[in-house]
Order: C-alpha cells, then structure tokens, then sequence
C-alpha cells in the first residue's frame, strides 16, 4: 500500500493523535493516504470514531510492539 504522509505521534496522550492526523489530512488531497504512529492504546478506539464521524476511510489498524498503527485514506 502506498503511503503518502507519514505521523508519528508516538508518546502523546488522546487527543492530541487525533487531532495531528486531522490537521494532517486538512493538507492532503482527495483519496491520499496517512499513516499514524501512536502509543496511546485508546487510539485504536479515537481513529475508528474519527472515521466515521469525518468520513475519511480507516483503511487499517493494526499493533506492532508497544506501537498501534492507523492507516486512513483523505475523503
């Protein structure tokens, strides 16, 4: 999959992961994809609201180590 920006938001506590990648994806286009890096384990539950609350499109989670990735797609 191709990833087009990259967020590492690693160490921050809800909802500052959220709001980064909502900053981020204001500065992309239309159908490009952002993938976060967080540690916070409450962001898996804050990205899936996030989704469908702004209707940008949660393309993946998934948990590496200590590390929870979310991929999302620009609507």
């Amino acid at each position: 999959m191709q990833i087009d920006k990259e967020l590492d938001t690693r160490g921050l506590n809800c909802p500052l992961p959220i709001l980064k990648a909502k900053k981020a994806l204001s500065d992309m286009q239309s159908g490009q994809t952002l993938r976060v890096v967080a540690t916070d384990a409450g962001s898996v539950r804050d990205f899936q609201a996030f989704a469908k609350q702004t209707g940008n499109e949660l393309l993946e989670q998934h948990t590496v180590g200590a590390d929870y990735i979310h991929v999302m797609r620009r609507r």
